[in-house]
Formats: structure tokens, C-alpha cells, sequence
């Protein structure tokens, strides 16, 4: 299985070492060449979505990465990530990849000083280490998607057929155990 990791900004590097030693080969997106290339599945990294979604844009990366999604490539957003697929983000009209139905409110628990690790609950696996690093939450979650946990009240994962988003960067933990959800519920399904 082979899975491309959006390599613009972000934490892209720690997601490769995740997915490797799960048994997937990863390569990089940095261009639009890259995406030419067979891929299983995508990861789109946290970072800063604004940087991401114009670098997506001038890389003439967004339409295309769109369009696969919407075609069933199986996608993985963690934070910026998961603002990258949000339908709509609140208080901005901006829309980026805008595939799952869901409303992402950006930097939700405040700036760097809100950053915080926890334990939580996640639908199918258990309770696992979480890393929030100026996170957003979703503040909606439309009919086609799927909650799959929260943290004080708030959604922070959720699914949507072949998409996962995270409000946390799971990479960033010493679990493997998301990524091996994504691999078994959404590229191997």
C-alpha cells in the first residue's frame, strides 16, 4: 500500500514514520507531479491550514487533490488537515479541499498556551494519547458524517466515508493506533 503525505508544512515527516511502521510505503507531495504517482490513500498533515490552502492553490495542487478524494482516494486530516476538508469553517468563508461535511472552528482552544495532551475515547479503538497543538474542533457535523470522539464536550474526530479527520495530531504520540484505523476502516475497505 502506497500513501502519499502532503510535504508542504506541518508535521508530514512524523507521519511517515507512523504509516512505515504500519508496513505502508509513503512518499511525499510536494508538487504537482508528485500526485501523478499511485497512490492508496492521502494524509494531509497539521500545520497552518491558511499557508497550506494558498500553497495548495499555487501549487495547483487543491483542484486535483479535490477531485481524487471525491473519487474515493481515502484522506486522513489531522488539524490543519481536518480544516483543509471542513465544508465550512466557522466565522470565514474560505473553503479549501472542502470534501466532509463539517463545520471546523480553527485555533478553538485558543493559541500556542492552549496546547494540551490528554486521554480520550475514540469509536472502535479505545482510549488513546492525544496531542492538541493550537487545535481546532468541529463544531458541526453534517448527516454524512460520524462522530468518533470528543474531548470535554467537544468533537475532535469524526469520519465521513473514506475520511478521517482528527482535531489532534496523533503522530505526534506514540501510538500507532489511528493510523492503523485509517489503514483498516477507510484504505483497505
Amino acid at each position: 500500500m502506497k500513501i502519499g503525505v502532503l510535504a508542504l508544512q506541518g508535521a508530514f515527516i512524523e507521519h511517515e514514520r507512523m504509516l512505515k511502521s504500519l508496513g505502508a510505503e509513503t512518499f511525499e507531495i510536494r508538487q504537482k507531479k508528485d500526485i501523478e504517482a499511485h497512490m492508496d490513500a492521502i494524509v494531509l498533515p497539521g500545520g497552518e491550514s491558511t499557508v497550506m490552502g494558498k500553497l495548495l492553490n499555487d501549487l495547483e495542487l487543491m483542484d486535483p487533490i479535490r477531485d481524487m478524494i471525491i473519487n474515493g482516494l481515502p484522506a486522513f486530516g489531522t488539524c490543519a488537515g481536518l480544516i483543509l476538508l471542513a465544508e465550512k469553517i466557522y466565522n470565514d468563508d474560505i473553503v479549501h479541499i472542502g470534501t466532509m461535511n463539517i463545520i471546523a472552528r480553527r485555533n478553538a482552544y485558543g493559541r500556542q498556551l492552549g496546547s494540551f495532551e490528554t486521554n480520550a475515547e475514540f469509536s472502535g479503538i479505545g482510549e488513546i494519547p492525544m496531542t492538541f497543538i493550537r487545535a481546532p474542533y468541529i463544531e458541526f457535523v453534517g448527516e454524512k458524517a460520524e462522530v468518533l470522539s470528543t474531548v470535554n464536550d467537544k468533537i475532535i474526530a469524526a469520519k465521513q466515508d473514506r475520511q478521517l479527520v482528527t482535531a489532534f495530531h496523533p503522530e505526534l504520540t506514540g501510538s500507532t493506533a489511528v493510523h492503523k484505523y485509517f489503514i483498516d476502516n477507510m484504505v483497505k475497505q
